[in-house]
């Protein structure tokens, strides 16, 4: 018999079911990022405003939505660490997309503050902490991968319709074409884009690194030490280090084995992927202005590894040019079950004065790093540093630069957007255009002080123009050669005329690089001028337009007339160490109130007093010194070690009227060392001593500054000539602070200012038959035995972003009665930019 109800009910059943399924016609679907990073935000909280209807974002930081019916005309994503956001919903269309863009909040955690006997966050803290050893990558024995490493910077708020009829942009119009229209309400132009993959690989015990760049890209620039600097090796940090480097400043790790007491953490998550349980931990800075981060970490609830952290900085940090910064890293689990670092990025919003007030010039820089191929403890990562083939540290192997686009189609982790692979035929484009090189000379022009003349240069302009009481006013040509004469060979001199003495001045000489890796050239110079008082290549001396005005009050200026002749064979080696053999002529001729020739013409029967020949040997150990190279010269940018120099000095009398026989021997050692949270140390240690009779021209004279221009490198409350000494002993000492005590102070604190001290000091003497040919000739040249001077300053840096002021008092020597208050106090300004 039919049951007729039960099918009458299944009707009934199917009939609503699909009706039902009619019903179901609203299809609301997106993904969560990172406003800044455009990392995806795994499990987040959406709600339609106002109901219960709402749902939790899947791993991938996707959501959907299949209404019957739209409950509200506004969808908010909620994400701790995070500002609620809210979109607007279309209740009409069957199927839209929304997609979430959301930005960091700095609220602090204590608003989600819930009253409990135990803080599980603290607890979880304390064994990723306990964990680390295990879990920091580094701490491995060896390892390798590969490593795709892409750097592009783009221009943000870029209105197209100015700049197409703008006259000095107009020409450019086809680079506009470039311009991101996936993002018309923050329209962006890419402007430079890096690509490298690489080889890396590390040894721990010892300590050892190795990177052999496979290819490299770079629009608009072709040096060699830009794509090194620009591969894997400078890029890294590492979340499980107590301290993670921002630009040049040290943050602190949310991590760090004393977190709690820069953090507050919150427990806000735990989610399953893969059957593997992950907590959420979000971080805020206890206190506003340190060097601290905002974000979260995903942590494996088993053995207490980070999966993924987002950092960013607070805009209360003390960072200069920047206003926003994210840092991305995420690791993935190898087959032996530990972590190791699978994708790091890196995302800042730079800023940069513009001509017009209120208004600036605003860039994105994006890196982006990914690692594969990860060997560990393996001898295929350690056989590399015994081979011959690679005896850098960082390789460029010569067919790097020569990639075809086939290769890179085939060998990038994922594919180049539309507008960054169009930066290549833009850059390529703009480099031909006469008008383009024409504004790209004016800028190189105004900031190297160098103008381009085909096979010439000239430069730089500071030079151009100065005046000196001996002098009067001073003109000066300087002129060198490009690469378009001679890319190893460069030839460079300068003329000058005084127009009170009536004399010409100048300088010529020769660089020949041999080779540039390890360095090794041949140099020669004739130069006859006046010495400046400038030892040091960031020195400020007395020959450029910039010390008109700064001079001492009632201090005279002094000056030596330099006849020299020099030759130099410097050779360097991979592993630091240097040598560098010099041949030097010299005749010296003061003018007063300095003692002149006539005050030793009677202390020789042969040969002129004032003239010596030399031998010097220079030897020098700088480990792992990394070094920006130009067309001829390079900028060292330091190392992590101490850099210590030794030079011997042999002076040859009867060659060519020297007359002087001396020994000289000195030692210097040198460092900056990083003291997170404490800032960065300066120090330089140094001795010597000089045996043989001589005339002050050729003793140790203790550099003074007569200038209100703080040098780095000279006591600045000491007068030039002022001390001599045969033998002595030195040191140099910079405290990079950062707030300081200004980070303590509300209203300064929003300056940003920051803090330093300085501490200097020597000790000298002369033997009794330099004391006797040198201090009794009517110069009041004085000695340091048994009286040692110290200076010691402090001051503010970061005034205005550029500006720094010294205040510096003179410890010792004990001022004389009739000696001026200026000789124990002042106040020094000078420039310096850093982030």
């Amino acid at each position: 018999m039919i049951d007729w109800k039960r099918i009458l009910g299944i009707i009934l059943i199917v009939f609503a079911w699909c009706s039902g399924l009619k019903a179901q016609q609203y299809k609301i679907s997106g993904v969560v990022r990172d406003a800044h990073s455009q990392e995806i935000i795994p499990f987040a909280t959406l709600q339609f405003t106002n109901t219960q209807t709402g749902m939790v974002s899947n791993a991938e930081g996707k959501y959907l939505f299949e209404l019957n019916v739209i409950p509200a005309d506004s969808l908010q994503v909620r994400v701790m660490g995070y500002n609620l956001t809210k979109m607007y919903v279309n209740r009409t269309l069957k199927e839209q997309t929304i997609n979430f863009e959301i930005t960091r909040s700095d609220v602090s955690l204590k608003t989600y503050e819930i009253k409990a006997n135990v803080n599980w966050a603290l607890i979880l803290l304390r064994q990723i902490i306990k964990h680390k050893p295990e879990n920091n990558y580094q701490k491995l024995d060896n390892y390798k991968y590969e490593i795709y490493n892409k750097l592009e910077l783009d221009m943000k708020n870029l209105n197209k319709d100015k700049l197409s009829r703008n006259r000095f942009t107009k020409p450019f119009a086809f680079v506009l074409e470039n311009i991101d229209s996936t993002s018309e309400d923050k329209p962006f132009l890419p402007i430079f884009l890096t690509e490298s993959l690489s080889d890396y690989y590390y040894q721990s015990k010892p300590h050892k690194t190795k990177e052999i760049i496979k290819a490299a890209r770079t629009s608009g620039i072709d040096n060699e030490s830009v794509h090194k600097f620009l591969g894997g090796m400078y890029q890294n940090i590492n979340i499980y280090d107590n301290f993670i480097p921002v630009f040049d400043k040290q943050f602190v790790s949310p991590i760090n084995n004393n977190g709690a007491f820069y953090y507050d953490y919150k427990i806000s998550d735990t989610q399953y992927v893969n059957n593997q349980r992950f907590i959420k931990l979000n971080f805020t800075p206890k206190r506003k202005g340190e060097n601290v981060f905002i974000g979260d970490i995903w942590v494996h609830d088993t053995t207490y590894a980070v999966q993924k952290t987002t950092l960013s900085v607070p805009s209360a940090a003390n960072l200069n040019f920047v206003r926003k910064v994210s840092l991305v890293q995420e690791f993935k689990q190898l087959p032996d079950s530990s972590w190791f670092l699978y994708k790091d990025k890196f995302i800042a919003d730079f800023w940069a004065p513009s001509p017009k007030p209120g208004k600036t010039f605003d860039f994105i820089g994006r890196k982006t790093t990914t690692y594969s191929d990860v060997v560990t403890n393996d001898t295929s990562a350690t056989n590399i540093f015994s081979d011959k083939r690679y005896p850098e540290n960082i390789t460029l192997l010569d067919s790097a630069r020569f990639k075809k686009d086939t290769f890179w189609d085939n060998n990038r982790p994922e594919e180049l957007s539309k507008n960054e692979a169009g930066i290549y035929k833009m850059v390529d484009s703009l480099q031909k255009m006469p008008l383009f090189q024409k504004y790209s000379n004016t800028i190189r022009f105004l900031a190297t002080g160098y103008k381009p003349l085909g096979l010439l240069e000239w430069g730089p302009y500071w030079y151009a123009f100065s005046q000196n009481r001996l002098e009067g006013f001073r003109m000066r040509l300087d002129l060198g050669t490009t690469p378009k004469f001679n890319k190893d060979l460069y030839l460079y001199g300068y003329l000058a005329y005084g127009f009170q003495d009536h004399a010409w001045k100048g300088k010529m000489s020769a660089l020949w690089l041999l080779k540039r890796h390890p360095r090794m050239y041949i140099y020669g110079s004739y130069a006859r001028d006046l010495d400046n008082g400038s030892h040091y290549y960031d020195e400020v001396g007395s020959d450029n337009i910039f010390t008109l005005a700064i001079r001492k009050n009632n201090v005279p200026q002094k000056f030596l007339l330099v006849d020299e002749k020099r030759v130099e064979f410097f050779k360097e080696y991979y592993s630091g160490f240097s040598h560098q053999v010099s041949l030097v002529h010299k005749q010296v001729r003061p003018f007063e109130p300095l003692p002149t020739l006539d005050s030793y013409k009677n202390t020789t029967t042969t040969g002129d007093p004032l003239t010596s020949a030399e031998v010097e040997v220079k030897l020098r150990y700088a480990f792992q010194e990394e070094f920006l190279e130009g067309n001829y010269y390079r900028y060292s940018l330091g190392s992590k070690f101490p850099i210590v120099e030794f030079k011997y000095a042999l002076g040859v009398p009867g060659i060519a009227n020297s007359s002087q026989s001396y020994n000289k021997m000195s030692l210097s050692i040198s460092d900056y060392v990083k003291l997170p949270p404490f800032g960065t140390l300066y120090y330089n240690v140094y001795g010597g001593k000089i045996f043989g009779t001589l005339p002050y021209t050729s003793l140790e004279v203790h550099p003074g500054n007569e200038i209100y221009y703080y040098n780095k490198y000279a006591f600045n409350m000491m007068n030039r000539f002022e001390f001599l000494s045969d033998q002595y002993a030195g040191f140099n000492v910079e405290h990079t602070i950062g707030n300081g005590i200004f980070g303590y102070i509300p209203l300064i604190k929003k300056l940003k200012w920051r803090q330093f001290w300085t501490a200097k000091g020597v000790i000298g003497s002369l033997s009794d038959a330099n004391k006797q040919l040198n201090l009794n000739n009517g110069f009041p040249f004085k000695t340091l035995e048994k009286n040692p001077y110290v200076e010691v300053g402090t001051g503010i840096e970061n005034i205005f972003k550029f500006l720094r002021v010294d205040f510096v008092w003179r410890v010792a020597p004990a001022a004389l009665p009739d000696e001026p208050k200026s000789k124990q106090f002042g106040v020094f300004g000078s420039f310096k930019l850093q982030f």
